[in-house]
């Protein structure tokens, strides 16, 4: 009779093989959840903090057209109390004039029997208006006082207000002898920050301003005799099309090195970090007077 076959021998186990691959799904399964939540995190490039600013700032500037609309008002309501205290001495004037007629001679009185009883009747009219004239008055008093109110309610407190934009150097700074000039891009402009004396330039982004806006040609051509300077571009959240038609001018005709910093928020900008990097070129002269026959420049084109 012969021998049952053992049942361990010329099988093939799977278990080494299913314990692999069931590890890796799992380090797979991890590795997603921990990018999912640090993609989470991140709050699409922006900090808590930031976002707590920007929801302050939108806060802030729907406050600012409220108290906006509540000027206009309080000016509405001054402007007809002034009209009314007019009224109110124009009707004084009128009631020392009638006054004044009536405490005439008696023989003047008896001619003017029927005017002056007319102008009784119309004396008491007025003080009736005169006294209606008087209570609106005090309304308008109380409800100006309660705009007052409101606005002194409404008006942002220091501690509340945008805080400044500090611009930092990036990577690892700059050189010693490196020069940095700024212009800042928001709207339909852009702003060149104390280049020369300590004013800023403000000029339209559009791209018939740049190219012929005097002050700002200058200010390119003395940027581009040294080599070692650079323009940064503070560009706001609105400040993209200004940036590229004033880059544009920039780096394509006067092959001036060109950067860009996005800048969040409204704050003002603090450059000190930059202070010994910034340069100074001369002011700009004097505009010429425009020649008709001159060719027109051509329009640059928007920078990458």
């Amino acid at each position: 009779m012969a021998k049952r076959r053992q049942s361990g021998e010329g099988e093939v186990s799977l278990f080494p093989f299913l314990s692999i691959l069931a590890c890796l799904i799992g380090a797979l399964v991890l590795l997603i959840v921990v990018l999912v939540l640090a993609q989470m995190g991140k709050a699409e490039g922006r900090s808590a903090e930031e976002i707590q600013r920007a929801q302050d700032f939108i806060k802030m500037k729907k406050e600012i057209e409220e108290r906006k609309e509540l000027d206009v008002v309080l000016k509405e309501k001054l402007a007809l109390l002034e009209k009314q205290q007019a009224a109110i001495e124009e009707k004084q004037q009128q009631f020392i004039k009638l006054r004044k007629l009536m405490s005439t001679s008696k023989d003047i009185q008896e001619a003017n029997l029927k005017i002056s009883q007319q102008m009784q009747k119309e004396l008491d009219d007025l003080l009736l208006e005169i006294e209606g004239l008087k209570k609106q008055q005090i309304e308008s008093k109380k409800e100006i006082e309660l705009l007052l109110a409101e606005i002194k309610k409404r008006k942002v407190p220091e501690d509340k207000k945008i805080p400044p934009v500090v611009v930092q150097p990036s990577g690892s700074g700059m050189a010693e002898d490196s020069k940095v000039y700024f212009v800042e891009a928001v709207g339909g402009g852009l702003k060149i920050l104390k280049a020369w004396g300590d004013e800023d330039y403000r000029l339209s982004a559009t791209p018939e301003v740049v190219v012929s806006d005097v002050a700002y040609n200058h200010f390119l051509t003395e940027v581009a005799k040294n080599p070692k300077s650079i323009v940064l571009f503070l560009i706001r959240d609105d400040g993209q099309g200004a940036f590229n038609n004033g880059a544009g001018r920039a780096d394509n005709d006067y092959q001036v090195r060109v950067g860009k910093l996005p800048i969040p928020g409204r704050g003002v900008l603090d450059l000190a970090m930059f202070d010994k990097y910034r340069g100074k070129i001369p002011p700009p002269p004097a505009a010429p007077p425009p020649d008709p026959a001159a060719p027109k420049p051509s329009v640059p084109p928007a920078a990458k």
